[in-house]
């Protein structure tokens, strides 16, 4: 499995259509739950923070490795979800991840998500920020 916790700074002017974005994938649910299963999506949680004058939405997943990507989704919530994700988040700044360093999850759960051992998934430390960024070229896209 794959467990992650990623950050993405949002656009300053772009807290309106966030807030459009997440409306969207609530109302949209029963097909939100659709595209996790071909994705192996096991949990996924987007988390909302304002720090000082920016705005940031955190992603926390666990996933299973042989998931789909997003972007072959036949499915509109996903096209939707991945277009208010270009408008809407500042790739300039990246994506940053943190690192799992301890998985506590109870053995029932863990067996309900076909999960032979979550302890084995937390990763060795690196003492550096983890930072994705897309190709300069990319980002002056957008």
């Amino acid at each position: 499995m794959r467990v992650e916790l990623s950050r993405f700074r949002i656009k300053p002017d772009k807290a309106n259509r966030v807030d459009e974005w997440l409306a969207m994938l609530n109302a949209n649910m029963d097909e939100v739950k659709q595209t996790l299963i071909r994705e192996e999506m096991k949990v996924e949680v987007i988390f909302r923070e304002l720090i000082g004058d920016d705005e940031f939405l955190y992603w926390f997943s666990i996933q299973g490795e042989a998931g789909e990507e997003v972007n072959t989704s036949p499915f509109n919530v996903d096209h939707q979800h991945i277009a208010f994700f270009e408008e809407c988040i500042d790739h300039a700044y990246g994506n940053h991840d943190a690192q799992p360093q301890v998985i506590m999850i109870p053995d029932a759960i863990a067996r309900a998500l076909g999960w032979a051992d979550p302890p084995a998934d937390a990763v060795t430390f690196v003492r550096r920020e983890i930072v994705h960024r897309p190709p300069a070229r990319l980002i002056t896209e957008h």
